[in-house]
């Protein structure tokens, strides 16, 4: 039997996950779970390039690590960890920081606009944020990536420098490819559906946070923002309405065609109530688990303990060879 490839991704502790974490990534993890051997960790390591409350960055990680098994990570399938409980990875980010040239690290769009948004603290960390990304990936020697288009870049950064350390120093990593999952996953905001849906949206009313009640989702989802017109018809000049059908496509199963027809002559307010009703639905069970796994915190820690446990034999295994191609001597 051919081994399982293996698969990385995780999310930053930056609050409530969404709508859009859940649809345009979680949903696609759930699913390549019997196809991949499968890291999901909880990237604590790079949220604090931004100022950080301690005691809230760690509810945060915690509830968003909780949330992934609410939205059906399999902990028997999956391994569901903090990034900062696997030294390894700063490890290593320091010998591929050796290895990085400033050059490539200044043109990196992210560091851009995080420097304009944190103006008062544009810090080493959010300089080198894509080599500790790039460490976190090829530690595990992943073979795929789950990545949307915003990181992209960051992805052929670590393509590069893998191969520059190879080229080097001989075959230590492998070169990870990306998975850009199903098409139609992009989840825009319900306000200004120009803008991707995001937690830090100042109005509350553009992204639905997965915990978020039955009745908060329905009434979100009624204030959506649609278009000039009455037709429901995906369109570029049409929005508002094109991301609500890619909303309820990417809930139901349904193609666009599909959900274009079931709504053929319904009214814009129908149109809201229903596809709220089918996210609210969705949303309820994730909601649910969330709130028994808030009560079971030993189950919890459990989890997260063993799963860094074997993920840090993975890391070792990596490191052994790293150290041994840069020269450093060996314990």
């Amino acid at each position: 039997m051919d081994k399982k490839k293996r698969i990385f991704s995780g999310m930053q502790p930056s609050g409530e996950l969404t709508l859009g974490n859940y649809l345009g990534a979680l949903k696609n993890w759930i699913g390549l779970q019997d196809e991949y051997e499968c890291m999901y960790p909880v990237m604590d390591m790079h949220a604090i390039t931004v100022r950080q409350v301690p005691a809230d960055l760690r509810k945060r990680s915690l509830d968003v690590l909780m949330q992934y098994i609410a939205c059906g990570i399999d902990p028997e399938k999956s391994l569901l960890f903090f990034q900062s409980h696997v030294p390894q990875h700063a490890e290593l980010m320091w010998v591929l920081s050796c290895n990085t040239q400033m050059g490539e690290l200044s043109r990196m769009t992210q560091f851009k606009e995080k420097s304009q948004k944190h103006a008062d603290n544009i810090n080493a960390g959010l300089f080198t944020y894509p080599v500790l990304m790039a460490a976190d990936i090829l530690l595990y020697q992943a073979d795929v990536v789950p990545v949307g288009n915003d990181q992209l870049q960051h992805l052929e950064i670590t393509r590069d420098i893998a191969q520059r350390f190879n080229h080097h120093y001989g075959d230590t990593f492998t070169i990870p490819e990306a998975y850009t999952g199903k098409a139609g996953s992009r989840v825009m905001s319900l306000q200004t559906p120009e803008n991707k849906m995001s937690k830090s949206d100042p109005n509350p009313n553009g992204f639905i946070s997965l915990l978020d009640s039955y009745d908060d989702i329905i009434r979100k989802f009624k204030r959506a923002v649609t278009d000039s017109g009455s037709e429901i018809k995906a369109s570029p000049d049409k929005p508002g309405v094109t991301n609500l059908l890619s909303i309820y496509c990417a809930v139901t199963g349904k193609t666009l065609k599909e959900a274009e027809e079931e709504f053929d002559g319904k009214g814009y307010g129908d149109f809201k109530l229903a596809v709220g009703e089918t996210v609210a639905c969705e949303l309820k069970a994730v909601r649910e688990k969330y709130e028994y796994l808030a009560k079971n915190k030993d189950y919890v820690e459990k989890i997260y303990k063993e799963s860094a446990e074997i993920a840090k034999k993975i890391a070792e295994h990596t490191m052994r060879k790293v150290r041994k191609k840069v020269g450093f001597t060996a314990i």
